[in-house]
């Protein structure tokens, strides 16, 4: 009687008669040559330790900054605003492009080269085969997040100076407390960047020769982007990979927010866990004999689309389940804390610039009252139609100062606060200072609403 057929294809591969299967260690070093030896590999690894660099010192000695992003207004003020800049562009753009040339293009690029045949004889394993790759391109991936966070913070400090940063809530965080955050927020955006390498070991092992395998990060960033961008319900949004390259910024504010991080980064891995298994589970079984193989692409919806599509609903219904997530997460009372305690810390800044008695936040009572422009209009979600008016009181004095505000609020939850007066307070960019004039920090303001709330009121 005939032995049953029932080894796996990858099973059978690693029967080889004679000879030794190759080490782990020796099959990722060899992988690992194989990567940096390509000359876009090498021209991404030196374009991500010098560009950021001179792009942060090149944009920190000009008079118009980057004020749309998120800490490019004190980019004068601080050398740590410059990598936090950096990592704000690298999450929407660089990353996902990086991770699409390293991770999507390590298998097909076998495919393309006809050298399957060739490694299977070299390794005589095809997981062995898979997890070198997979080392390989998390290696290169590691290499290029630590040259854009070192260049760009080098470029910063280098020009600017290791200052005090001012956070998103307005508090001022010391040089030390800086540096930590800003290399916390660098280490958080390594998960949903492993999230878009697992998908593109995915689409190189699914997709074969096709280029899209090597789309395949980018399209799926840009579509999670797209949705960040929506006003789409909190869990919704946070249940993505993508809200971890946005929710580090809860890392700047006092307490730090952060619940919709560690979701984040949960999320991510999931992802990152999911997409690997299952481009491992592929390409084990493949068949290498035929060399005409070019993927699949109903292969490529039945196992890569349909359970990542699962593991994004049951996502959302677990943070859904989980959270008080409701709605856009963007309401009144959320809006108006926030402001308040940005404008109280801030405030205390601009009393120091011009040597004035000293006071305190609890001192302040600092309150605010936002609507949309109507009492019609609900007061909540995303717009640019914010008004507000601040209130707060100083000891000694009883008039109540007040002080008006035009917000705008994205979907993700960040706010700029636009002064509309009364002049002295918030209605120039510069102040007058015994030393001369200085930015206002009162005129414009950055500030982020926690969709989850999971901080304590205070």
């Amino acid at each position: 009687m005939t032995e049953p057929l029932t080894r796996s294809r990858g099973q059978e591969h690693e029967q080889v008669s004679g000879g030794r299967r190759v080490p782990v260690t020796r099959a990722c070093r060899f992988e690992f040559v194989k990567l940096v030896s390509q000359w876009r590999i090498r021209l991404l690894v030196l374009a991500c330790w010098i560009a950021p660099a001179l792009f942060v010192a090149g944009v920190s000695q000009q008079s118009t900054l980057p004020v749309d992003t998120l800490f490019g207004r004190w980019m004068l003020a601080s050398g740590w605003a410059g990598p936090l800049v950096m990592l704000g562009f690298a999450g929407t753009w660089a990353l996902p492009l990086l991770t699409s040339v390293v991770a999507g293009d390590v298998f097909a690029s076998e495919d393309r080269l006809g050298t399957w045949r060739h490694l299977l004889v070299a390794v005589r394993s095809p997981r062995r085969i898979f997890v070198a790759k997979a080392v390989a391109s998390l290696t290169v991936l590691l290499l290029l997040v630590a040259g854009l966070a070192v260049s760009s913070t080098a470029g910063g400090l280098l020009v600017v100076g290791n200052q005090p940063l001012v956070g998103l809530d307005g508090h001022l965080l010391a040089p030390s407390d800086a540096a930590v955050s800003v290399l916390l927020s660098w280490v958080c955006v390594l998960a949903p960047t492993l999230a878009l390498a697992a998908l593109g070991l995915l689409g190189s092992v699914t997709l074969g020769r096709s280029p899209m395998g090597l789309l395949v990060p980018v399209l799926v960033s840009l579509a999670m982007a797209v949705a960040q961008m929506l006003p789409l319900p909190v869990a919704v949004r946070v249940a993505l990979p993508s809200y971890a390259f946005i929710s580090w910024n809860g890392l700047f504010t006092s307490p730090r927010q952060l619940g919709p991080l560690l979701i984040g980064i949960v999320v991510s891995l999931v992802w990152a866990v999911v997409a690997t298994t299952l481009a491992y589970a592929l390409f084990v079984r493949r068949d290498f004999t035929n060399l005409a193989h070019d993927g699949s692409g109903r292969r490529a919806i039945t196992v890569g689309v349909l359970p990542l599509v699962g593991v994004a609903a049951a996502s959302f219904a677990v943070v859904a389940a989980t959270t008080s997530a409701t709605g856009s997460g963007i309401e009144q009372d959320k809006v108006q804390r926030s402001l308040a305690t940005a404008f109280a810390h801030l405030y205390r800044m601009q009393t120091d610039q011009l040597n004035r008695p000293a006071v305190t936040e609890a001192q302040l009572k600092t309150t605010a009252s936002c609507n949309k422009g109507s009492v019609r209009v609900a007061a909540d979600g995303p717009g640019n139609d914010w008004r507000c008016v601040v209130t707060w009181h100083l000891p000694g004095v009883e008039a109540t100062g007040q002080a008006i505000y035009q917000l705008d609020v994205t979907p993700d939850g960040r706010f700029m606060a636009d002064g509309d007066g009364p002049k002295e307070v918030n209605g120039y960019f510069l102040v007058r200072t015994p030393e001369g004039d200085a930015p206002n920090p009162l005129w414009q303001f950055d500030g982020n609403v926690e969709l989850l709330d999971t901080t304590p009121k205070g």
